[in-house]
Order: structure tokens, then sequence, then C-alpha cells
């Protein structure tokens, strides 16, 4: 039977009252062979068959998607795209700020950077009858007793900085789970308090990269 653990949300992402939220417990992630192979046990089809329809779905979905043409499968869902800032090149931030300081002290309009648009991810919203069917063939059963709380980090604003640069200075960058660690911060938390931090120049923290790839580094 499947089971979930009940979760406090941190109080950055509330309006400061207790709110809990249910999350299954995920076990191993199946591989792209292995759903390959579960998939013949619900139809007719060879692996190849599968694997040929998957393919070649990944290559409509590059190829229509970026034009803006989301995707509906019935039954499953519809894909659309997730668009945002390329941030890999953090010295555009310091020179945008330098670019209008310079035009606020001689009297000019400050100018606006140009900054690259790129994919930042796929949205899925999955088709309702799914959820419902979904719904209608699973029960899932409670594993913990007790609700796992958010974890807050015990140092104040100016030593998480600290802690940042610290890191940054001995790694040359700073991951989530780096960051995390050294504030005994859960990894929810501690991204919230990374985005409050690099959205203040005065923090000299900035990114670079997106998603799995994004690391933090010295502005």
């Amino acid at each position: 039977m499947p089971k979930y653990i009940l979760k406090e949300l941190p109080e950055e992402m509330t309006d400061g009252k207790k709110r809990i939220y249910p999350k299954i417990e995920n076990y191993m992630m199946h591989s792209y062979d292995e759903v390959l192979k579960h998939m013949q046990d619900y139809g007719p089809f060879k692996e190849g068959t599968i694997r040929g329809v998957f393919d070649t779905f990944v290559e409509t979905m590059k190829a229509w998607m970026p034009m803006g043409h989301p995707l509906k499968i019935d039954g499953l869902g519809v894909f659309t795209l997730s668009l945002g800032f390329d941030e890999s090149y953090p010295s555009e931030r310091a020179e945008q700020a330098e670019a209008s300081a310079a035009d606020t002290e001689s009297g000019k309009e400050p100018k606006s950077k140009y900054r690259h648009v790129c994919i930042k991810g796929i949205n899925f919203k999955p088709d309702a009858a799914l959820i419902s069917k979904m719904n209608r063939e699973s029960t899932f059963e409670r594993s913990e007793p007790d609700i796992r709380k958010a974890r807050k980090s015990g140092y104040s604003l100016e030593q998480r900085i600290a802690i940042a640069h610290d890191i940054i200075s001995r790694n040359g960058f700073m991951t989530l789970s780096d960051y995390a660690i050294a504030t005994g911060q859960s990894r929810t938390a501690a991204s919230i308090d990374l985005k409050d931090l690099t959205s203040d120049p005065n923090s000299g923290i900035t990114t670079r990269g997106s998603h799995s790839h994004k690391v933090w580094i010295k502005l």
C-alpha cells in the first residue's frame, strides 16, 4: 500500500499560520527501460514499438512546443513550456547596475539591459479523468505518527551570508545542498532564503545555471 507523511510548510512560505500538507513516500525511481517493461504488461505492444512512440513524442515536443504549441494527450494531460530569464551570465547584473548608476549621475533615463529569455522547464497539467481514476484505485496509508516540521536556521542573516561566502571561497561555487546543510535548514527553506539573498545586491551573492545545474557564486 502506498504511504505518505505529513509535513509542515516553512513560515517563509505562509502568512505565519501553521500549514500542513501530505507528501507521498517515493521509493526507487523506475528507469526508462523499466517503464517500457511495465508498459508491456498493459498492452499488446513490443518494447521496440513503445520506445519508438516515446522517442517520436520527445522529438515532437522539441519541434512544436518552442513554437508556442502546447501538446495534449487525451487521458494523460497537457504539456506547456515555462520560460524565464537566462542567469548564466551573472556579470550582466553588475554591469546593468553600473550602467543605471552612471545614467542616473549624468541625468539620463536609465536604460534597460537586454535579458536573454530561455526555456526553464516543462509544465504538465494532468487530465482530470486520470486523477479521478487513480483516486478510485488508490488508498494511502500514513507512515509516520508525527508531523515533519520544517527546520529553521539558528544563524542570523549576517551569519548566513558569511557562511555562504565561506563555502564559495573554498569551492568556487555553492550548491543548494551545501547551503542547507551548513545553515541547518531544509532544502525548501534554504531555497527561499537564497532567493532573498540573491535579490539583495548587498549580499554579494548571485546565481549561475538553472534547475539541477544551478549554483551560487560571488557577485
